[in-house]
Formats: structure tokens, C-alpha cells, sequence
């Protein structure tokens, strides 16, 4: 199977689960898909205006997770986990119809996802997969929070750094290569939080289908948790789970050097804005060779698209 031809799924997926943050029950099915579709979200509970395109302009709120609206004003939230699973799976096309505002949040994680994905397999087309590659380095800052985005010759690779005062969680960073590492502790990586910050989440109504089963909670320096963390690393390694799920609503795999340290759905996506705002900033192209190359990203003739 070519990595640089499209494809989507070959059978539908259905999940059914809570919403992390409405604690709202949803259904939600992932259907093959035509190449150059992308990634579509339909809301099948809304008889019309139901379509919301994954992009990063399309963002109504990234606080806490990112939610995608229409222009209409349908929304769907709490997407980057199956984005994040998308991207890493190579599936370039894919209808998502669900009955509900936000995404099944199962395990916390990316885990179910590609499991399931793994077990329907993957349908290759003979159309071309499309690159955005990242011509000049590009960074920003809020505050403590920093990130940047720069060249790279074949890869995504993702540096990212998250620091906390509790001391169990502290300073975690990690480096991955999303084309070429073994992805299946970010896949495994669980959404976390801090036992103190449940009653403020709970007042903003957020975190209503939050629980021990889908997600980790640290108290003082007690994972609560029966069976502890599932890797080593799994608080910066959800961290880069959200970070590719965001990258995604770029619409195609992205060619570049990310570098965050205490960052989050919403630096991510205030990066990206920032690109695709210049049409200088970012080149793609459509890669029709067998192999991607550090020689053909040098040769080959880039085509910028606004």
C-alpha cells in the first residue's frame, strides 16, 4: 500500500458514547468516502445546514476542545481525538454522521478509534495524496505558552512540552515523527486533569460526562485511577494526540517542524491561521511519485494554492 495515494475506510464504523464535556449520549458512524471528499461531519439529528467542513478557519472555540462550526451555526465538538486518528491512520476521506453536537469521548483517547479502523482496513484509490509544505518558520507566543512551526525536509515531526506545579505531572516533553514513529502511545494517551480543577470545569459546564473511565485524574500525587497511567509519558503524549487531530483541520498532511511547550487547541490553531494567511507562507503540492524523498521535496517544483 503507497502512503502517498488517498484512502478511506473500507466498511462503516459506528461508536456510541458520552460526550466528555455535554454528558450527552451520541451515535456516530464513519463511512468510506470518495477520493478528494476529505473529511466531512454531518449532523444527522439536523434536517438541513447539517454539513461542517473540518478547517482551521471553521474553529468557533478551541477552550478545552475544538469545536468546528457551519455558517449556519451547527456545530461538533471535541473532534481532535478521532482527527488525531485519522491523520495518523492515513485516511484521507471519510463521511462522519452523528446524532449529537459532540463526539463520543470513549476512552479518552485515540485507542478505540484506530483499533476499529485497524479492523475495517484501509481502501487505497489511484488518486494522489496533496502536501502543504511550510516555507518559511513561523512562531508565536502567549505568554508562558510558545509554538512554531517551521521547514522540514519529509516528516511532521511534533516537539512538545507540556510544565505543570504538580509535582507527579511536572515537565514532560517528547519528539515524534508522525509519518515514520510507532504512534500507538500517543493512539493510547488519555485526556487528564487535575483533581482540584473538576468543580470549576463542572461550573462552566464542561466536563458533565467526565469520569474515571475516560479520563486521567491527578490528586495532589495520586493518579486515581485503578490501573495508573498507561505509558510513561501519556500527559505530553495526549498533549501531541490534540496537536495532530488540530493539525488535520489543515486538510492535507502537512510537511514541517512543530515546536510547542505549554501550548493547546487554541495556540495550535492560532499558528495555523497565521500561515494560511499568507499564501507565501505555505506551498501544496500533489505527489505523484512512488516515494517521498528527501531529494524529491528539494527538486520537485512547488505550486502554491490560496
Amino acid at each position: 500500500m503507497s502512503i502517498l495515494n488517498q484512502k478511506t475506510i473500507n466498511k462503516n464504523l459506528t461508536f456510541k458514547g458520552v460526550g466528555l464535556h455535554s454528558g450527552l449520549v451520541a451515535t456516530m458512524t464513519i463511512k468510506p468516502a470518495e477520493p478528494n471528499s476529505g473529511i466531512i461531519f454531518k449532523r444527522i439529528d439536523l434536517k438541513e445546514n447539517n454539513i461542517i467542513i473540518p478547517n482551521i478557519f471553521n474553529v468557533s472555540s478551541a477552550v478545552f476542545c475544538t469545536t468546528l462550526s457551519n455558517d449556519q451555526g451547527a456545530k461538533v465538538s471535541t473532534i481532535e481525538h478521532l482527527m488525531g486518528a485519522l491523520y495518523g491512520m492515513g485516511v484521507d476521506n471519510a463521511l462522519i454522521e452523528i446524532d449529537n453536537e459532540e463526539i463520543p469521548i470513549l476512552d479518552g483517547s485515540a485507542k478505540i478509534f484506530v483499533e476499529k479502523i485497524k479492523e475495517a482496513g484501509i481502501r487505497e484509490s489511484n488518486n494522489p495524496i496533496k502536501v502543504i509544505l511550510i516555507n518559511k518558520k513561523i512562531e508565536l507566543q502567549d505568554g508562558k505558552k510558545t509554538i512554531s512551526i517551521e521547514p522540514n525536509k519529509t516528516s511532521l515531526d511534533i516537539d512538545f512540552e507540556i510544565k505543570y506545579d504538580n509535582l507527579l505531572i511536572g515537565t514532560q516533553r517528547n519528539l515524534i515523527s508522525v509519518y515514520n514513529s510507532d504512534l500507538t502511545e500517543i493512539y493510547d494517551s488519555r485526556t487528564f486533569c487535575l483533581f482540584e480543577d473538576i468543580e470549576k470545569l463542572k461550573k462552566m459546564n464542561l466536563a458533565q460526562g467526565g469520569s474515571l473511565e475516560n479520563a486521567i485524574v491527578v490528586k495532589d500525587n495520586e493518579i486515581l485511577n485503578d490501573k495508573g497511567l498507561r505509558n510513561k509519558k501519556e500527559f505530553v503524549n495526549h498533549k501531541i494526540l490534540d496537536c495532530m487531530g488540530d493539525l488535520y483541520l489543515a486538510g492535507y498532511k502537512i510537511i514541517a517542524k512543530i515546536t510547542c511547550s505549554q501550548g493547546g487547541h487554541k495556540l495550535t490553531n492560532d499558528i495555523l491561521r497565521l500561515v494560511f494567511e499568507d499564501a507565501n507562507n505555505f506551498s501544496i503540492i500533489e505527489i505523484k511519485e512512488k516515494t517521498l524523498s528527501s531529494h524529491l521535496i528539494n527538486q520537485i517544483p512547488l505550486r502554491s494554492i490560496a
